[in-house]
């Protein structure tokens, strides 16, 4: 592989900002994320951040995620004005792939997974043809333990894999397979947030995503994505797929068994496979797994953090936690898969 990544470089600050801000884009928990900390209290991270969007754009672009430390954001109505001086284009969670409730406009919790079980690292709705290029992280509550948000730069993942991997993945892409099934996966009226088969249906033609209804309650759906996309403003080529999320083995072990004895391989809540259909070879799961762990970073909460991970340019993933725990999210600046661009007039 040829792609690098560059290394993070201080970010020049005015000289009144020197003792009230302290931008390290390498610290003891870096370089990824870079960190922002506010060296005395009560600085206001939203005023700070309209004073200097152009510097955090270029340190997120280049470490792949930034930590504000230190400043006085104390809940979900701080965090949205802070998401206000990061973007205009706030965005709702659509197409959903986890439980997750809404705080405020724009502000989610984040996924309602239960404490004691890990979430894989992925980038957020890299399934979809329209994802957020940022993704934003809030601790209003930091955890009793363990509950850290591991990152991993996806521009160093696919480096690490084999290219004979990667051209694999590049020439068939990725198939997701997902069953919404009443007690066992989001049922599809909370993935979608319909009750209409019609309005789904309507969605998932302009998404690109076949449609199977089951019975009187089951919907199965099947789309194929790329495994590897150009990020929109640096051009540089990220391992951005759920392919690894996905796939039933990245669940627990006793949890993957007990779904694979329960149910046939087509009424799997989730699935992948390459585009095609074929089965991802077990050597294959085990090189992506091993290409995050050895590019996994992580840093431990603290209350008041904000954390600005570039979605494209860096997957995210959650520890098993002791509560009490609640981390807010806001996802903003959505991206267009190209693909689309190829649609007929008035199906996107």
């Amino acid at each position: 592989m040829t792609d690098q990544t560059p290394v993070a470089r201080p970010v020049p600050r005015r000289g009144r900002d020197r003792n009230l801000v302290d931008v390290r884009p390498d610290w003891p928990g870096g370089p990824l994320p870079a960190l922002v900390r506010a060296n005395v209290p009560d600085v206001d991270l939203a005023g700070w951040l309209a004073g200097h969007r152009d510097e955090v754009d270029e340190l997120a672009r280049r470490a792949g995620a930034v930590l504000f430390r230190g400043f006085a954001v104390a809940g979900a109505d701080d965090f949205r004005t802070v998401m206000a001086a990061l973007s205009g284009d706030v965005l709702s969670y659509g197409e959903r792939s986890s439980p997750r409730s809404r705080v405020t406009e724009g502000v989610y919790t984040s996924t309602e997974h239960p404490a004691d079980q890990p979430i894989v690292l992925h980038n957020e709705q890299s399934y979809t043809l329209t994802w957020p290029l940022r993704i934003v992280f809030h601790c209003e509550v930091e955890p009793a333990a363990g509950g850290r948000t591991p990152l991993a730069d996806s521009r160093r993942v696919l480096a690490r894999l084999r290219p004979e991997t990667v051209a694999e993945f590049e020439r068939r892409g990725v198939l997701y397979r997902r069953n919404y099934l009443p007690g066992i996966s989001l049922s599809w009226q909370t993935a979608f947030q319909t009750d209409s088969r019609a309005e789904v249906e309507a969605y998932c033609a302009r998404a690109m995503i076949d449609v199977e209804w089951v019975g009187e309650t089951q919907l199965r759906t099947r789309q194929v994505r790329p495994a590897v996309r150009r990020h929109p403003v640096t051009g540089e080529r990220t391992w951005f797929n759920h392919a690894l999320f996905f796939h039933v083995t990245s669940l627990p072990e006793d949890v993957s068994a007990g779904l694979r004895a329960a149910l046939a391989e087509e009424d799997l809540p989730y699935q992948t496979a390459y585009g095609d259909g074929t089965p991802l070879p077990d050597e294959v799961l085990a090189e992506l797994r091993a290409a995050y762990a050895a590019e996994t970073r992580s840093f431990g909460w603290r209350q008041g953090d904000v954390l600005l991970v570039e979605n494209m340019l860096a997957a995210h993933a959650r520890e098993p936690f002791t509560p009490p725990r609640r981390i807010l999210t806001a996802m903003s600046d959505p991206v267009a898969a190209p693909e689309l661009a190829d649609t007929p007039a008035g199906v996107a």
